[in-house]
């Protein structure tokens, strides 16, 4: 069996990145001939979910924030990751390991060596085989999510700083990976960021 390949989206909160979700789940499956999924991080299993609920809503240290976050991402991807794939499944996936750089490494300080360290335990061996970065600046992330009218989580209620340190965390990641990780510019109507991502979305 083939293995199937592992796509994972990143980006700022409110660059409307789950929006486009299952466009590009549906987009690998048409080109691939091949099943796609969606899952979601923090999340995918029924772990991670509860980890989740509280990564969001509880206030914590960034220590234990990442901690939690990467107790999920090892179920994760044992319980549900890495077995798609090695069955030929094409894997789309709301955050990863960018996501943790990005925010709990940039955003909150936590030093890069310890999370090297733990995405070694948490994910051995898995890399996405193309990430695609949803760019947006402050004012329309802001704007977003103030016309969402949803209770915004911990990390959409951060500060402009915060979100700065996550935007540019992301950009250096993407001109460090430009074969990998591709950026969309996620304040384009959705008919240009489809086109937008039907061409990030060629092997």
């Amino acid at each position: 069996m083939t293995r199937g390949k592992f796509i994972t989206v990143e980006g700022v909160d409110g660059a409307g990145k789950s929006t486009h979700l299952q466009f590009i789940a549906d987009a690998v499956a048409a080109a691939s001939g091949r099943h796609a999924i969606v899952t979601r991080e923090p999340g995918g299993t029924d772990l991670a979910e509860r980890l989740r609920q509280a990564i969001l809503g509880e206030p914590m240290t960034p220590i234990i924030e990442t901690l939690l976050i990467f107790a999920g991402r090892a179920d994760h991807v044992a319980r549900v990751i890495r077995p798609a794939i090695e069955a030929g499944t094409w894997v789309v996936c709301d955050r990863f390991f960018d996501a943790t750089v990005a925010y709990q490494g940039a955003g909150k300080g936590v030093p890069q060596e310890l999370l090297d360290l733990l995405n070694k335990a948490a994910n051995p061996g898995l890399e996405p085989d193309r990430t695609i970065v949803f760019d947006c600046s402050y004012e329309v992330s802001r704007q977003r999510l103030d016309a969402s009218g949803k209770m915004l989580d911990r990390f959409e209620r951060e500060d402009r700083g915060f979100f700065e340190r996550v935007r540019a965390a992301y950009l250096a990641r993407a001109r460090a990976e430009p074969r990998r990780i591709r950026v969309v510019d996620a304040s384009a109507d959705v008919a240009q960021i489809r086109k937008q991502l039907e061409k990030a979305l060629v092997f």
